[in-house]
């Protein structure tokens, strides 16, 4: 592998990184999320509010002002003028007006002494004129309304905010003197108030910018002091998983997650004695059926030379064992083969469970294997073979014969004649993946649902529908250790045609799959 290479696997693996610690379901991006909607929503509302409250105090306090000053402005100059101008009167007042502090435009509207309507404006804004009043607004301000005790004047200021075409705000007020006189209009333009309310609404968006970028800022740091422990607890907690038992956490604080990281380490240290506690039985068991087994061996060696004298006394045809007693020799002797087989068996489990269980692969004929295998116990005339000469694989012929014998046997023993053994190979586009299956069916009653899941446990022999086994219990169970050191796998099942089905699944060559996990496992170390 080059640097390059190397590099931009790292980069890969850093971003992976990332986006596994931002995905949508992680608790980091939740937290952030949580806390960016809360500013987000505190600052809009805030904002908003502000942003409210300001613009009706400025347009209000502008408003006000304008409103009061043209109200001024009305009594003091358009209040003279005759209760008939002329038009330069007219032009001239409302020229005066606009002059006021506010600096607005002004539009007065009257009768000539000859009866006609005239206008006088101040010329601002391009010449304010009638038409740039609004309809509603002139007819309020032209109503005469009933004078009361409640309303002493029978005409009254109206005012209304406007746009303009291009989109200008304007404030534009009427009203009448009161007594007979002109009517007046004022035009002001907002555009002031309302850049400074722009520069307010840019501002407080900037503000909540800035609120939601530090509460993701607080969001993520918030998270990081959170998630750190919890992040261990789970690197911890895979640890334990993996069998590393002395994993232990570092314990700070007196919060939640230190209390959490305590319990941890007590149950941490609980289960690491436990377990220890029962690898020691374990191997204290294990220890005992192998020397108890070897004990065995000894007397049991005796005892099987004499029940061989014994078997060949029965054998002979001179007639000099004694009838009466000729039923207990038979009786010692398939004990005596029983016992022997059992602790052969037993020795064989202890070699699987303290792990000491080795292949001696060779090349098999598997046609020729299982044909000796058969030959060999004397099943010829009870079992079909079906399997072509020519396929070989890479095996252990020793535990391959102890596979079949124990499936062969199983099928003779407890389901009905013939047993039928079949032999294919599988070929996959992977040839390391080809393997060879071996059915070994029977034509018995099957085997009954609840039974199947404990087939290959270890001394179970208890069925409701065959009879109870002259063997150890154990044979299935080597059996299947036995496939699984090869790397392969028997599973039992009945036939949709009657009888049960025992498949084994061994792979063809064992040496190149073992070749293939070491050169894997040093490929992830190298890559580690």
């Amino acid at each position: 592998m080059t640097q390059a290479q190397g590099g931009v696997r790292g980069w890969f693996a850093g971003r992976r990184g990332v986006w596994s610690r931002l995905r949508f379901t992680s608790l980091r991006l939740r937290l952030v999320v949580v806390f960016g909607a809360v500013a987000l929503t505190a600052a809009v509302s805030a904002s908003g509010i502000a942003y409210w409250l300001n613009r009706e105090a400025v347009l209000t306090r502008t408003q006000d002002a304008v409103l009061r000053d043209f109200e001024q402005e009305m009594q003091n100059r358009a209040g003279v003028l005759p209760e008939r101008p002329t038009q330069d009167e007219l032009q001239r007042t409302a020229g005066q007006m606009a002059n006021s502090s506010q600096r607005f435009s002004v539009l007065l509207v009257a009768e000539n002494p000859d009866g006609r309507n005239v206008s006088g404006s101040s010329g601002g804004l391009s010449g304010f004129t009638l038409e740039d009043v609004p309809e509603s607004l002139r007819e309020a301000v032209n109503e005469e309304q009933e004078i009361t005790s409640a309303n002493k004047y029978a005409y009254h200021l109206y005012w209304q905010r406007m746009v303009a075409e291009d989109d200008t705000p304007y404030l534009v007020a009427g009203t009448r003197v009161i007594g007979g006189g002109p009517t007046g209009y004022m035009l002001k333009s907002l555009e002031p108030e309302a850049k400074d309310l722009n520069s307010l609404a840019w501002s407080l968006g900037i503000a909540t910018g800035l609120a939601l970028i530090g509460s993701a800022l607080l969001a993520q740091a918030a998270a990081t002091t959170v998630l750190k422990p919890v992040h261990r607890l789970g690197v911890a907690a895979r640890r334990l998983g993996e069998g590393k038992l002395d994993t232990r956490l570092r314990v700070s604080g007196t919060d939640e997650l230190a209390d959490l990281s305590r319990t941890f380490n007590n149950a941490a240290a609980a289960l690491e004695k436990r377990v220890a506690d029962m690898a020691s039985r374990d191997d204290a068991s294990r220890r005992f059926v192998a020397d108890m087994s070897h004990e065995l061996r000894t007397p049991l060696t005796a005892i099987t030379a004499v029940t061989e004298v014994l078997e060949e006394e029965l054998e002979a045809e001179t007639g000099s064992m004694d009838p009466m007693i000729e039923p207990a020799v038979r009786l010692v002797v398939s004990e005596t083969r029983r016992l022997n087989d059992l602790v052969e068996n037993l020795m064989e489990v202890t070699r699987f469970d303290a792990g000491t269980a080795r292949l001696v692969l060779d090349d098999v004929d598997l046609a020729d294997q299982i044909t000796a295998c058969i030959d060999a116990r004397a099943w010829l005339d009870a079992v079909d073979l079906d399997a072509e000469r020519g396929v070989h694989a890479r095996l252990d012929p020793r535990r391959l014969d102890v596979i079949l014998a124990n499936l062969i046997g199983n099928a003779l023993k407890h389901g009905g004649s013939p047993v039928r053994v079949s032999v294919r190979v599988s070929e996959p586009q992977d040839a390391q993946d080809a393997e060879i299956v071996i059915a070994v069916r029977d034509h018995g009653p099957g085997i009954p649902e609840d039974v199947l899941p404990h087939v290959f446990d270890r001394f179970y022999k208890a069925s409701a529908s065959r009879p109870r086994s002259e063997g150890s219990g154990l044979g299935l169970s080597i059996a299947l250790e036995n496939a699984h050191i090869h790397g392969g796998e028997i599973t039992a099942a009945n036939s949709p045609e009657g009888g049960a089905v025992f498949t084994l699944r061994l792979p063809r060559d064992v040496s190149a799959l073992t070749e293939a996990e070491e050169h894997k496992g040093a490929e992830s170390k190298g890559d580690a």
